[in-house]
């Protein structure tokens, strides 16, 4: 071992690893980076060279292709062109243009029409009407159809020829429509006949040739295509003056006429997949009819490739013999190289175990600190829970001594016939007051001696307008509207109806202060019974929880109000109370709609066989 070695393995891991990288770098082949830069300006220049030579080959031959499906497509749209006028002279077709019965015409339509082998025979009236068709026996006969919008009519109505390609009207099935004028003995024009030439055999075989072909009319819209996909794309920008007037004669339905992605080396829009093509284009068609055949250079580009490939190959068959023996020496090397770097890694793993094993002990720590910090303010709060109840107790029972003495020396002073009833009842509501107070101060005890009080079967229903009445004031002052939704049901529960109050008390103290900043102030109270639980939902149109959780909210002397306005032991008060009963205490976001909060207190539901 040399020297820098030994100090790199006294460094720890990070050194030896730099070792070993310096050693790997010393077996690297001189001068690769300068032949590799000279292997691929020799590649390019070869493809340079030879991709134009095979590219020109493959548009020789695509113009060959082009000039075939041309020849086809010129043939297919115009053997057809003398059937119109010679349907045009028959006499029993100019009978029924001057209003004959068209029954018999008809058939003979439809005879014309399968010998012909073109998809529909038509006559129409002046008015576009449509009084005879071969298709007559179909479900979507144009036998009463008016075709007085399209194009085709409009000229041979004038006395012309009309040409035309879109979608049928009736069919929903694209067609090369042409169509003549009807003449009657005095050459006026009586009638329109015209014929529909479907061309999906011509698509077929384009598609089964597996070359791309497209065929745009005069507006640049793809008519045809050996992919059906293609069909009603454009190669070019529509102009709205066009898009109106191709929608004015339903030429090809509901398209969206949009545009290819990818554009040729001719600079109009093709698809995608065929941006870098050969394109070439024949306009000698009728009707303003252009053929683009796209033929793909994948082909040139692999034949240049391979040309290029062979050269490189004899190129760095004779570099690799010059190698050989330097690449054995490497391979050595890179052994010791691999076994150091596994020695390293396994190193790196036991490292990285212990250090997932010290975040857990954090983990685990920060857990139990937590834990602590909240028993120590439950400690606090039972002291001080401990501590009041002490010293109001002796005050209320001062009071009751009053309350009862100011009662006894009434009763001696006056008959009871005499006793004013505003002071009788007066009396008794103080008294009412005087034993909720105790039984409140009562309740203070459970965080100290948690578990006390007596537990009795209680309905849920009854809890809930006395602690309305306790809020009553609250929800005045805030012109809060309240809603409440009661079942006709008991909802039974077993626990402490004082306790129960309280909690219900809370709740809607808290939804009451938090639409303190609302315009819209709206408090919902229901209650509902799932079968095993009592549930008990408190909705307020407040300001929301935030991002706190009821675990945040329910700590004890945690408070969002301010200062002054709350010691932040309600929520704990009441969880503390709903775990005594058994039972659960959750909030969530959106009390009404996207405002707001809702509480549920969820408590067990009691047999009505239990004893109360």
């Amino acid at each position: 071992m040399t020297s820098h070695d030994a100090s790199a393995d006294r460094a720890g891991p990070s050194g030896r690893l730099q070792g070993l990288r310096r050693a790997v770098s010393r077996f690297r082949p001189p001068h690769i980076l300068p032949v590799a830069v000279l292997l691929v300006v020799f590649a390019w220049l070869l493809m340079a060279v030879v991709v134009p030579y095979f590219r020109a080959d493959e548009r020789s031959r695509a113009s060959g292709r082009l000039l075939v499906y041309e020849t086809g497509l010129r043939s297919e749209i115009e053997r057809f062109e003398h059937l119109p006028f010679v349907l045009a002279s028959d006499p029993r077709v100019v009978e029924v243009a001057r209003g004959g019965d068209p029954a018999a015409l008809n058939a003979r339509l439809e005879t014309f029409a399968d010998r012909a082998g073109i998809e529909a025979i038509y006559l129409m009236d002046l008015d576009g009407q449509t009084i005879a068709a071969s298709n007559y026996r179909d479900a979507g006969s144009y036998v009463g159809q008016n075709y007085s919008f399209r194009p085709y009519f409009k000229e041979a109505k004038a006395g012309g020829t009309g040409h035309f390609f879109g979608v049928g009207a009736t069919t929903r099935r694209p067609g090369y429509f042409i169509a003549v004028p009807v003449r009657d003995a005095a050459d006026s024009v009586v009638g329109v006949i015209a014929v529909k030439v479907g061309l999906q055999q011509l698509e077929t075989s384009w598609n089964q040739s597996g070359d791309a072909i497209l065929v745009t009319n005069r507006d640049g819209v793809v008519v045809l295509a050996s992919q059906p996909e293609w069909r009603y794309r454009t190669i070019d920008g529509t102009t709205d003056a066009q898009l109106q007037r191709i929608r004015d004669n339903r030429q090809f339905g509901g398209a969206d006429l949009e545009m290819f992605g990818g554009t040729s080396e001719q600079g109009v829009a093709v698809p995608r997949e065929f941006a870098n093509a050969i394109h070439l284009t024949s306009a000698n068609l009728p009707h303003g009819w252009a053929l683009h055949y796209l033929a793909d250079d994948q082909e040139a580009r692999t034949r240049a490739w391979l040309v290029a490939a062979g050269a490189l190959v004899l190129v760095m068959l004779s570099l690799l013999a010059a190698q050989l023996l330097r690449t054995a020496r490497i391979r050595r090397a890179l052994g010791r190289s691999e076994a150091e770097e596994a020695s390293l890694r396994r190193m790196n793993e036991r490292l990285e175990h212990e250090i997932e094993e010290r975040r857990a002990a954090e983990t685990r720590l920060e857990q139990t600190q937590s834990e602590l910090r909240r028993a120590s303010r439950l400690a606090a709060l039972g002291q001080l829970a401990a501590s009041v109840n002490h010293e109001l107790a002796q005050p209320l029972a001062a009071m009751r001594n009053q309350l009862m003495a100011l009662d006894l020396a009434r009763q001696n002073a006056q008959s009871d016939q005499s006793a004013p009833a505003a002071d009788q009842r007066m009396l008794g509501r103080l008294s009412s007051l005087l034993d909720r107070m105790e039984g409140i101060t009562r309740q203070l005890k459970f965080f100290s001696k948690p578990g006390d009080g007596m537990m009795t079967r209680i309905d849920l229903r009854e809890a809930v307008p006395e602690a309305l009445a306790l809020v009553q004031p609250n929800i005045d002052a805030n012109e809060v509207v309240v809603e409440v939704n009661l079942p006709e049901t008991p909802i039974a529960i077993r626990g402490n109806r004082l306790r129960i109050e309280q909690v219900l008390v809370n709740l809607l103290r808290n939804g009451i202060d938090a639409m303190e900043e609302s315009d819209d102030r709206r408090l919902r109270l229901d209650l509902q019974s799932d079968g095993a639980f009592g549930r008990l939902l408190v909705s307020d149109s407040g300001t929301g929880l935030g991002d706190r959780t009821m675990d945040e909210l329910a700590e004890p002397f945690v408070t969002s109000r301010a200062s002054g306005k709350g010691m932040g032991l309600g929520l704990s008060i009441s969880r503390e109370i709903v775990r005594e009963h058994g039972g659960t205490l959750r909030a969530w976001n959106g009390g009404f709609g996207d405002v707001g909060a809702v509480v549920e207190v969820a408590l067990p539901l009691t047999l009505d066989t239990e004893p109360t």
